[in-house]
Parts: C-alpha cells; structure tokens; sequence
C-alpha cells in the first residue's frame, strides 16, 4: 500500500514532537489528520491536511477523531519536564490513561488497522538507575516494575494495553520508549521545559544580559542520554513500518551529566558562565538506551549527534529569547 494511500491521524499534533511528526509524515506522502486542545505555540500553521481542537479526555472526541482512519500515532500527553512532572503526579496520571484509553479503544471501534504508543524511558526501574555512570537500560529491564513517578506508571499501564489489544483485537500496535527527545521549535521556558531547552534559555539569557552564572538543580552530576527531534521522528516511522511488536528504545546511548551539557552549550553559544546548584527536582541518578536491540530490529540508530543538535537548539532558543526580550521593552 502506497503512502498517498495510507490516512493517519497524530494526536497531540500540537505539541513538540507531533507537531514535527506531522511534517515528516507529510514529507512521506501520507494524508495526515492532527487532533490536539490547542496549535503548536511556535508555529500556528500546521501542514496536516485536516486539524481537529479537541480534548481527547472525551471519548467522543476521541471516536470522531480515528473516524476513517488507518493508522494511529498516539502522541497525546499532559507531560513537561521535572518542574511539572515532580508536581503534577495525580493531573499526570489521570489526565494521560484517560487521554490514550479513550484513544486506543476508538481506534478499535473504528477498525484503525495499526497504532503507535509513544511511551518513555521513565518506565524503568527507579532501582536501576540509582548511580551517575548508570548501565544501559535493555527493554527488558522494565521488569520487576518500580516507576519512579506516575507518569512512569502510567506509561507502563499503557503499554500493556497495547500488547492486550493486539493479542485479543485485529489492530497492530507499536510502543517506543522514548529517552529525552529535544530539539527546536518545544516549550523552553516554564515548568514544561525539558532539560536541554532550559539550560539553553539559562546560557541565553545569561549572555544576552552579561549575567555572570546561570543555576541547575541539585549537583548538576545526574545523567541522562538525549535524542534530537529530526532522530526521534524517523525512528517512530521505521518502527511503524516494521514487524516488531514488543515496545522498543528510541534514544541516543550517549551518557551526559547536567553540568557537562550546561558546558558544552556555553562553548556554542561562546561564553563562560559559572554554574550555581540549588535546589530543586533531578530525576533518576542516572539513565542511559541501550539501543542493541533498536539496532538490530530496525538497522537503524540516531545519527544527530549531542553538539549538533544543541547547536540547533540553542541558535533557536537564542532568538526566542531576543524576541521575548524585545517584546517586553
């Protein structure tokens, strides 16, 4: 079946990376449908061929929006970065099973031939990932389960809907773990922030007022891995595309503690701040893919390397903050 002949709806096609998951589809040749509560806030246009506001916490919502549609990619979420998920466990929880119940039982309803679930490296044990120079996550270390937060929780919860339905219903599903997905054109200031968009606000901010530092919470020693966006919607695409029905890393494998990536984007944006800890939420210790079996499934890995992509990122929240600043006088 060609592309051209395939209609897809992306839910949160407002957002961060299924606003950038609509453009790839649409580069692909699908005839794509957005549903979201809102446009994306840095774009207002969309390329999608028809764009739905609506809450999909309304079941029928949720049925109009799959009504005619092939596949589904389920990208929909309350979800922020450590500022809103440390906060927000219950909103998170209720909010995100409502959203992706609703959605993945209309699709059933409306006979969606094949959905993707975007879940996250968060549903990882909180015990494996206790130290700085953590050990590679495989997909099969989700188990014994011990989420650190709801959101985890409810990733996981969600997961093993999608393996029930495939097994008791004619739809094919695909989850991929997501580890840190960033990039430009997502939300780089407030609690939603993730952590690369922050720092690079911080280092902007700094360098467009001649601050001398810029804060990190906690000793700024935590890892992570981050995955850029142009990476993060390719390997959603290849795994749609594949047979493999067991949820799947999608991340770099390159580990990174806080205080060296505030470091590396004070060499791009060419400035020497200092870095002042205090307090607030870190996370895991530390958390890194292991992409063996990425690898071996799809023949594929990211290719954007971490300087590259901040690189990006950081030219583009640069000019965000000149425009907020400018906005302000």
């Amino acid at each position: 079946m060609k592309n051209s002949e395939i209609k897809v709806l992306v839910t949160g096609a407002g957002g961060f990376i299924g606003h950038h998951l609509v453009n790839y589809l649409k580069n692909e040749g699908y005839w794509v449908r957005g549903v979201d509560n809102k446009y994306n806030k840095y774009n207002g246009e969309t390329s999608a061929d028809e764009f739905k506001l609506a809450s999909l916490l309304d079941f029928n919502n949720a049925l109009e929006a799959t009504d005619g549609i092939d596949e589904v990619y389920g990208l929909a979420a309350d979800m922020g970065g450590m500022g809103f998920i440390s906060f927000n466990h219950s909103k998170i929880l209720y909010n995100n099973t409502n959203i992706n119940f609703n959605t993945l039982e209309a699709a059933r309803q409306n006979k969606v031939k094949r959905y993707f679930f975007s879940s996250s490296a968060c549903v990882y044990p909180e015990y494996r990932q206790t130290e700085v120079d953590v050990k590679p996550l495989k997909e099969e270390d989700a188990f014994p389960a011990q989420p650190q937060d709801a959101y985890g929780w409810e990733k996981l919860t969600m997961e093993q809907l999608c393996h029930h339905y495939a097994k008791d219903y004619e739809i094919e599903t695909r989850v991929a773990r997501f580890h840190n997905m960033y990039g430009v054109e997502g939300t780089w200031r407030g609690e939603r922030a993730k952590a690369p968009s922050s720092l690079c606000r911080k280092v902007a901010y700094a360098k467009l007022h001649n601050e001398p530092s810029i804060e990190i919470w906690g000793d700024g020693e935590q890892t992570r891995s981050f995955c850029y966006i142009s990476d993060c919607v390719e390997g959603i695409h290849k795994l749609m595309r594949s047979d493999f029905r067991s949820p799947l890393n999608i991340g770099q494998d390159v580990l990174i503690s806080i205080n060296d990536m505030a470091r590396l984007i004070m060499e791009i944006a060419d400035v020497d701040l200092d870095i002042v800890h205090v307090d607030g939420p870190q996370g895991v210790r530390g958390r890194n893919s292991d992409n063996t079996l990425l690898k071996k499934t799809l023949n594929w890995v990211p290719q954007v390397s971490l300087r590259g992509g901040l690189t990006l990122t950081y030219n583009w929240v640069e000019e965000q903050v000149r425009l907020a600043d400018e906005q302000s006088e």
